[in-house]
């Protein structure tokens, strides 16, 4: 039997949604896969590109800007 957020069965069920199906809707979420730790480490790298990314291009345009307008 697979396991269910009683939470969201108890909305569904107050919702008006028939037993069976807040059930399975239910049991469903319940089964979704969360973000591992893997996934969060791999998303700190990707943000930290990112970062780097930006500031190079901010350092660029300042310094063409610079030489533009001296």
């Amino acid at each position: 039997m697979s396991t269910m957020i009683f939470e969201v069965f108890d909305a569904f069920r107050t919702a008006g949604v028939p037993e069976d199906k807040a059930r399975k809707a239910a049991e469903a979420l319940s089964n979704e896969t969360s973000a591992t730790k893997a996934d969060a480490v791999r998303i700190e790298r990707e943000l930290a590109i990112l970062k780097w990314m930006v500031g190079f291009n901010l350092a660029v345009t300042m310094a063409v800007l610079w030489k533009v307008f001296t």
